[in-house]
């Protein structure tokens, strides 16, 4: 048990101390990158998805008709 608590007590320390912690700005700014992103991500992915469906629609429509 002692070995985790100073594993731990070890990681904490080297967060404060060796760890470069961003700005409020910078974490402001990443936030939005990421969310834009984010969305940008699913509006490719639905369209995508909507797409193949049409085509896979289309496929079993044009082998059955």
């Amino acid at each position: 048990m002692n070995k985790v608590t100073n594993y731990i007590s070890e990681a904490f320390e080297e967060l404060k101390s060796n760890v470069t912690w961003p700005t409020w700005e910078e974490v402001q700014k990443l936030t939005i990158v990421v969310a834009i992103f984010s969305v940008i991500f699913a509006l490719a992915t639905w369209g995508v998805d909507t797409v193949f469906a049409k085509a896979i629609e289309g496929f079993f429509n044009w082998i059955k008709g």
